[in-house]
């Protein structure tokens, strides 16, 4: 089967695809991976993490972690999305992601349109490259997946929120507890939350 996702965004330097998950959330951390593919990786159903199902992400995140040259899953909380912003707060998480890998990647294609510099490495920002290259998608899956699980842990202790299915998005049930129950320590203060704020916003940010 064909994938639609280009391998690489050029031959001669050693690439490593970078991703956010949990950025437009009401509560947890914001996760990020960095992840370096070889030559010949391919799975037909990579792609963006929000075009494909719960358990297919499941399978690609073994194949992900088995498979590629280098991988890193790092978080930013809750507390530090409060105190510098949820745009540094992503940046942050993926340069912690970086830090963490086992090989040094020479060039960085970055999804979205903004990033900042990561130490001396040049970078590419693309707008829906999880979409576009294998690396940046598998990224998007890594830090879904590991979102995800860490969000079911957290249901675990707040479960009136709904975390275990919504994952900390505004969805209608979450700013509905949100207004029986208030606000916990996980939410993000700085959001502002509204529990009566425009449905729209679980449509902009799902992930």
């Amino acid at each position: 089967m064909e994938n639609p996702l280009r391998s690489f965004f050029q031959e001669e330097l050693r690439e490593a695809g970078c991703d956010e998950a949990g950025r437009g959330c009401y509560a947890g951390p914001v996760f990020a991976a960095a992840v370096i593919l070889p030559q010949a990786f391919f799975h037909p159903l990579l792609n963006d993490s929000k075009q494909v199902a719960p358990e297919d992400r499941n399978e690609l995140r073994v194949y992900i972690e088995a498979n590629a040259l280098a991988w890193a899953v790092a978080r930013v909380d809750h507390d530090e999305i409060d105190r510098i912003n949820i745009l540094k707060a992503s940046f942050k998480a993926m340069h912690l992601a970086l830090d963490q890998l086992k090989l040094r990647p020479k060039l960085l294609l970055i999804d979205g349109n903004r990033f900042t510099k990561y130490k001396r490495v040049p970078h590419r920002c693309i707008v829906k490259g999880d979409a576009t290259f294998a690396s940046i998608a598998a990224a998007s899956i890594l830090a879904k997946t590991w979102r995800d699980e860490y969000m079911q842990t957290l249901h675990s202790e707040f479960p009136h929120y709904g975390w275990n299915s919504n994952k900390g998005y505004g969805t209608r049930e979450h700013r509905d507890a949100i207004g029986k129950f208030g606000l916990c320590k996980y939410h993000r203060k700085s959001f502002n939350i509204d529990p009566a704020a425009a449905a729209q916003e679980e449509l902009d940010f799902m992930d």
